[in-house]
């Protein structure tokens, strides 16, 4: 019998930001918000048009349905308004492992804590909750910005999957892979919980800046 926790939907709430599990009814709300070209200037997929937004939400739930992700929305908690998207992907929990990308938040929002907090709140859920022993993060390898982000997090870097998959672009991409695993999980959380204690404010600079996968 595998007693090992299943990735079931749950919300996860911060001071700044509420991660709620993406439903249909999202829908609009990230059409709305979400269909700026250079939010997805480091993905594979392009997201542009309504239907393409439609498809990205449906490849995310039938993914939630195998069993393998589970998306989120990312609401900023004073407004109430969804600003963006993130998940978890690549669900192993026979090794204990999940992967945090598929990220992006509307530009008012980016340079703040609510990424920051976003990761914290999903880390910590890995770790505590769903007693995962390894986090992977990945990001384009041309995406410097991203990079140095990840590494601020806490992430070590562990290579480059050299024509890892094609972009939208046609451009073959190279994928930088970051990992936290369980023993280095305590000083990452001592060091994202005193980040988060922090004066807010929109020009503070904040570990993860941006996070596109």
């Amino acid at each position: 019998m595998n007693n090992l926790p299943s990735v079931q939907p749950v919300t996860l709430k911060g001071t700044h930001v509420l991660l709620e599990p993406m439903t249909w009814s999202h829908l609009p709300d990230l059409c709305e918000v979400g269909l700026d070209p250079e939010l997805w200037r480091w993905t594979p997929m392009a997201v542009r048009t309504p239907e393409e937004m439609r498809t990205y939400v449906e490849e995310a739930l039938n993914a939630q349905e195998r069993g393998t992700a589970l998306p989120f929305v990312t609401i900023e908690r004073k407004s109430g308004r969804i600003i963006g998207s993130t998940r978890y992907g690549n669900i192993d929990m026979v090794h204990k492992g999940v992967e945090i990308g598929w990220t992006w938040i509307t530009k008012d929002w980016q340079r703040t804590a609510i990424n920051t907090e976003a990761k914290y709140l999903m880390l910590r859920h890995a770790f505590e909750s769903l007693e995962c022993i390894r986090v992977q993060l990945k990001t384009d390898s041309l995406n410097e910005r991203s990079r140095a982000a990840i590494l601020r997090l806490g992430a070590r870097e562990e290579g480059i999957f050299r024509n890892h998959m094609m972009t939208y672009t046609g451009r073959v991409r190279h994928t930088a892979y970051y990992s936290i695993i369980i023993g280095e999980w305590p000083v990452v959380k001592v060091r994202l919980e005193d980040f988060l204690r922090r004066p807010s404010g929109k020009e503070r600079p904040s570990p993860m800046e941006e996070f596109p996968c």
